[in-house]
């Protein structure tokens, strides 16, 4: 009743007037956040969900019961632990009777962290430290018994019953071994920490060794409060410069031994993946070349060390990260390829030979959720309502009897119950806020609805947010989505400034039928002081086939540049924009591009913010560059055709920079040397510095609101002129 009562009284309220939203609203009061589920996970031995709550009394995981959804059980609450007061992260052994917990979590990287860990025994109610010391990425034996962790680049494995821990690797070395842990590289275009994994006998360990002694060293200085700045050493390769070495290794636990896997011709490059079949003693190893468009996946056998080659990729371009390996129980496999023009699911027989494509059609498989052996069903997500929206479907396993299992147009995720039987379907549109449903995982159909937003829907009503609507824009280089917001009291007679917001990065997407996220809370803020704001998806991004994405490949800027241009002409002869108050704007890719639209579309566009940019490409690692743009010194003009540095003589129009100086990712280097080509060019611009602010330029009490402020203020004194209020 209280509820019902509360979205009557915002109801009402949302029919007289609107309040503005401020930039506090958004990043200091989250009044416009939503509910969901944190860290919510299915149990692995029962249909129940496992969500951790969190307050300023501490942490708890709560079990929620299928059978009465409502209902609560306390799994394990910090109030009752002495040895901590919260936890922030947590991990079940497979039999789930026992927990890993991590609190005091330092961050190291983007991805990467240490923390105390703490092992929970939930039959015996105690607590043990897994190490004296903060570590990383420990992980449960499969039968419960051990814990495997790495500490200072080597690995360690400690026995639960004993109590006894093992050093296994003893050559890591900071900045020159890493066991176990992936290089800095690794870890941001590889997209992951952990580079060890347990066999399913719980008896060996497999583990990548990374050899970066000659690794170009990277130095950035940390200027803190202490009377001298100190300085952050680590190895960052840069396009065309030498890699970590990289090298595979079983440990023995019965042998106490570590050997090393020879992998022969296979070998290549890189090995981007390790990870254990349904057999002990096979283990799955994915390799790649250095240009990254050839992918072999091989097979190694745990007992001779040998290994086979079952299936190799190849692309023109380069080819897609292989993240969805999924063994079934013959040791058959599910495999994500874009051979056929569009990312799909395929299945092969242990010995590496195709049974059948599952998936078809001009559209793309953007995430596979998992098979159902009862049922021999594959569930996956998929772009078949068109690339800005996400449906849920179930396929058998030979590419018969498909369904689709979500109701609504939109923005549909997944996750299943080990049996299958079950998910909780998250669903948001450009209309709807998020809402968390359980579903049968047969029919698609609502059980019950665990949460939604429609108080945070309510609440929008009272403020002047804009309506996203998605459309496809027209241009001679292609038909683009497209997404725009107006003023709520738009008027087809008035001409207003227009503001362009883009990322435009391989594969990414910034136009999708979802809600609204920070950024679009953001452009709110100026659309309702008179602003229109568009953003348009071109030439390289993602979700319409491999075509589309890899057309440039070895020219990354070239195209995408091109095609924000032309869409700002197009929308410029709309009779409601003013074609001479238009801006652009972007981080990181996006910061890139709105230093080449301000410069090469210096007859087009009034202003540029450009937030972390890379400006030459030649400043960023070799596995994001090398992979669309192959080496500096095989693609030099590639480089350098693309790059705004050799353009910074055109600028015209108003030029904003901001970067953080602790920006490991994109250095504050590459704005350094945009402000010197500037500088040489004798042009006019603005560069604001963030001390020791990362590539989010996130960290700090109001850090958020400071930033966007000085960029609505240059906006406004740029291109908003004659904006109307």
């Amino acid at each position: 009743m209280a509820k019902s009562f509360l979205l009557f009284f915002l109801l009402i309220a949302a029919s007289h007037a609107q309040q503005k939203i401020t930039l506090e609203d958004i990043y200091t009061n989250n009044t416009f956040a939503t509910e969901g589920l944190p860290s919510f996970h299915f149990m692995y031995n029962s249909d129940s969900i496992i969500s951790m709550r969190t307050d300023q009394h501490g942490a708890a995981l709560q079990k929620y019961s299928f059978e009465n959804p409502d209902r609560i059980e306390t799994i394990l609450d910090s109030r009752n632990l002495e040895e901590m007061n919260s936890f922030d992260s947590y991990q079940f052994s497979s039999d789930e009777s026992k927990i890993i917990v991590g609190t005091h979590s330092e961050k190291i990287f983007r991805r990467s962290s240490r923390a105390d860990f703490y092992v929970y025994d939930r039959l015996t109610k105690k607590l043990s430290r897994i190490a004296a010391y903060k570590i990383q990425e420990p992980l449960f034996s499969p039968d419960g018994l051990k814990v495997a962790y790495a500490f200072e680049n080597n690995l360690y494995v400690k026995d639960l019953i004993s109590g006894k821990a093992t050093q296994i690797t003893s050559d890591g070395e900071i900045n020159k071994i890493i066991n176990g842990i992936t290089d800095w590289v690794y870890e941001e275009e590889f997209y992951f920490v952990r580079a060890f994994e347990w066999n399913t006998g719980s008896d060996k360990i497999a583990y990548i060794r990374f050899d970066e002694s000659e690794v170009p060293q990277f130095v950035m200085d940390k200027y803190g409060n202490e009377l001298y700045p100190g300085q952050m050493v680590f190895k960052y390769p840069k396009a065309g410069e030498k890699n970590s070495e990289v090298s595979l290794h079983l440990y023995d636990l019965k042998t106490a031994k570590s050997a090393k896997v020879d992998l022969g011709n296979n070998l290549q490059h890189y090995i981007p993946g390790i990870q254990w079949s349904n057999d002990p003693n096979t283990l799955a190893v994915t390799t790649l070349n250095r240009h990254q468009n050839n992918m072999n996946l091989l097979f190694v056998d745990s007992k001779t060390l040998k290994s086979r080659l079952v299936l190799n990729e190849k692309d023109a371009a380069y080819i897609k990260l292989a993240d969805d390996l999924t063994f079934l129980h013959d040791n058959s496999y599910i495999w994500s390829s874009e051979r056929d023009g569009f990312n799909h699911l395929y299945h092969y027989d242990k010995t590496g030979k195709l049974i059948n494509q599952i998936t078809k059609g001009n559209w793309e498989v953007t995430d596979f959720f998992g098979f159902n052996g009862q049922t021999q069903t594959v569930f996956y997500q998929s772009t078949e309502e068109g690339s800005t929206n996400r449906g849920l479907y179930s396929i058998g396993i030979t590419g018969n009897n498909k369904k689709k299992l979500s109701k609504n147009t939109g923005t549909n995720s997944a996750v299943f119950s080990s049996s299958f039987q079950y998910y909780i379907n998250t669903f948001s549109s450009t209309d709807r806020p998020f809402v968390y449903t359980l579903n049968d995982s047969s029919t698609g159909e609502v059980i019950k609805e665990i949460k939604n937003n429609d108080a945070l829907k309510a609440k929008t009503g009272l403020y002047q947010v804009p309506v996203k609507e998605i459309s496809l824009l027209q241009t001679k280089n292609g038909d683009f989505n497209m997404l725009m917001m107006k003023p709520n009291d738009f008027d087809p007679a008035k001409e207003y400034p227009l503001l362009m917001y883009q990322y435009s990065g391989p594969g990414s997407q910034s136009v999708s039928n979802s809600w609204y996220n920070h950024r679009d809370f953001f452009h709110a803020t100026l659309v309702q002081e008179g602003f229109i704001v568009a953003i348009v998806d071109g030439r390289g991004t993602g979700f319409k086939g491999r075509d589309f994405k890899k057309m440039t490949y070895k020219q990354l800027g070239k195209y995408e540049v091109e095609d924000q241009i032309e869409a700002a002409l197009v929308l410029g002869k709309e009779p409601f924009i003013d074609e001479d108050r238009i801006g652009i704007w972007g981080g990181s890719y996006g910061g890139y591009m709105s230093c080449l639209a301000i410069t090469k579309g210096a007859d087009v566009f009034e202003m540029a913010i450009a937030l972390a940019p890379v400006t030459s490409w030649r400043y960023y690692d070799t596995v994001y560059t090398e992979r669309y743009m192959q080496t500096p010194q095989e693609n030099p003009l590639g480089y350098d055709e693309n790059s705004p540095l050799n353009f910074a003589h055109l600028l015209r129009g108003d030029l904003l920079i901001i970067h953080g100086t602790g920006d490991d990712n994109v250095h504050v280097q590459n704005s350094m040397q945009m402000a010197n080509a500037l500088i040489t060019a004798n042009k006019d611009f603005e560069f604001f510095v963030y001390p020791d602010r990362s590539h989010g330029i996130s960290e700090g009490k109001n850090t958020r609101v400071h930033l966007y402020r000085k960029m609505s203020k240059f906006i406004h004194e740029s291109i908003g002129k004659s904006a109307e209020p």
